[in-house]
C-alpha cells in the first residue's frame, strides 16, 4: 500500500513527531510506502510530493515545524480542485492519505472522504478547539510558551511599575489565554467568548497597583471589547475566509494607559507561540496519534480522526470532528476570574 502524508495550516510543534510515527510503524509493521505532499493541500492538487522513509523521518521528533512544509491552500475554492486531487492519487498510486491539521484541513479531508477517498484525519492546533478531542498536540508547547513569556513579565513590569498587555493566540477559542493566565498568574484573562468591559478591565489594573504590585493582563486575539469589534490587520482574507487577527494587545494597552494615566506596554508573542521545539506532553501524544492514525489506514477505516479521550486514542468520524469548535466553557473562565484584580 502506497500512503500519501501532508500537514496543513499554521504550523505547530509536534507535526513530525506525527510523520516519524506514521513512517516508522508503517514501514516496519505493515510494509506499507510513503510519500509526503509538499505544502498542505497544495501538494495533492499540484502533485508536489518527496519520498517519505526512515531515513527521511530520523531526527526529526524534537525538531519544530513540518519538514513537509505547510500552507493554507484550499482546493475547494478552485475549480476541479477535487477532482485533481483525485486524478493524481490515481497517477501517483496513492491508495490513502493520512491529513495531519487543524479544522479547514480536516474539513477538506471530510468532503474528500465524501468523494471516496481514503482519508485518516490526525488533529492540529494549538488553540485546542477541535471538539471531538481532549487536547491536540501543539496546544501544551504554546501554553508553556506563554506561560514563560508571563513569568518573565512579571519582573520588568514591577520594576518599571507599569502595565503589561500579552496578546497570546486564540481566534474563537480563549483556552491558550485561560491556561497560561492561570498558570502565569495573570491579573486578568481576555477571551473571544466573553466580551470584556474596559471599564472593569482598568478596574484590576488600578486595584493591583493599589496593593503595591505591577499588574499583567493576558488577552487572547480574537477578544472583543462589550461594545467593540474584532480587531484586524487589514480587510484580505485566507483561503479559508479567516480575518487576520492583529491588534488587540496595543489597543487595550493604550486604552488603560489612556484610562488610569498608568503606562502601559503590549507584548505580542505571535508565532513565536506555535515555533521550536514541542513539549514532553506535546511529542507523546502526537506520536500516539500518528500511531493510531496508521493503523487505521491499515484497518480500512478511513473517513475518521484519531482523538485523545482521557487517556485513550480513539476513532471519530472526520465529520464529527469539525462540526464544532470547542470554545471556553463559561464556568471554566468563572473560576479563573478568582484571581482578576
Amino acid at each position: 500500500m502506497r500512503v500519501g502524508v501532508l500537514t496543513g495550516g499554521g504550523d505547530c510543534p509536534g507535526l513530525n513527531a506525527v510523520i516519524r510515527a506514521v513512517v516508522r510503524k508503517g514501514v516496519a509493521e505493515y510494509g506499507f510506502e510513503f510519500i509526503g505532499f509538499r505544502d498542505g493541500w497544495r501538494g495533492p492538487l499540484e502533485a508536489d510530493t518527496v519520498d517519505l522513509n526512515i531515513a527521511a523521518v530520523r531526527g526529526i521528533l524534537p525538531r519544530g515545524g513540518t519538514i513537509l512544509g505547510s500552507s493554507r491552500t484550499n482546493p475547494l475554492t478552485v475549480d476541479g480542485g477535487v477532482e485533481a486531487i483525485e486524478a493524481n492519487f490515481d497517477r501517483l498510486g496513492v491508495d490513502a492519505l493520512v491529513a495531519i491539521g487543524g479544522e479547514d484541513t480536516l474539513g477538506v479531508a471530510t468532503t474528500l472522504a465524501k468523494h471516496g477517498l481514503p482519508v485518516v484525519g490526525v488533529p492540529k492546533t494549538i488553540d485546542n478547539d477541535l471538539s471531538a478531542t481532549d487536547y491536540t498536540f501543539g496546544f501544551d508547547t504554546a501554553v508553556t510558551i506563554a506561560t514563560e513569556a508571563i513569568d518573565r513579565l512579571h519582573t520588568t513590569a514591577e520594576s518599571h511599575h507599569r502595565a503589561l498587555v500579552i496578546e497570546v493566540m486564540g481566534r474563537h477559542a480563549g483556552w491558550i489565554a485561560l491556561h497560561s493566565g492561570m498558570a502565569g498568574g495573570a491579573n486578568g484573562i481576555l477571551i473571544p467568548e466573553v466580551p470584556f468591559d474596559l471599564d472593569q478591565v482598568c478596574g484590576w489594573v488600578e486595584t493591583r497597583f493599589e496593593s503595591d504590585y505591577a499588574p499583567i493582563i493576558c488577552v487572547a486575539e480574537g477578544a472583543v471589547p462589550a461594545d467593540g469589534n474584532l480587531m484586524t490587520k487589514d480587510t484580505t482574507v485566507d483561503a479559508f475566509g479567516h480575518a487576520k487577527l492583529s491588534g488587540i494587545g496595543d489597543w487595550l494597552a493604550s486604552a488603560i494607559e489612556y484610562r488610569t494615566g498608568k503606562e502601559s506596554r503590549a507584548a505580542v508573542l505571535g508565532h513565536i507561540q506555535r515555533g521550536g521545539t514541542p513539549t514532553a506532553f506535546d511529542r507523546v501524544l502526537a506520536t500516539r496519534f500518528g500511531l493510531h492514525a496508521i493503523a487505521a489506514i491499515k484497518d480500512g477505516d478511513s473517513g475518521k480522526m484519531v482523538a485523545l479521550r482521557g487517556t485513550d486514542i480513539i476513532r471519530v468520524p472526520l465529520a464529527e470532528a469539525t462540526a464544532q469548535l470547542k470554545t471556553v466553557p463559561l464556568d471554566r473562565y468563572t473560576e479563573a476570574s478568582a484571581f482578576f484584580g
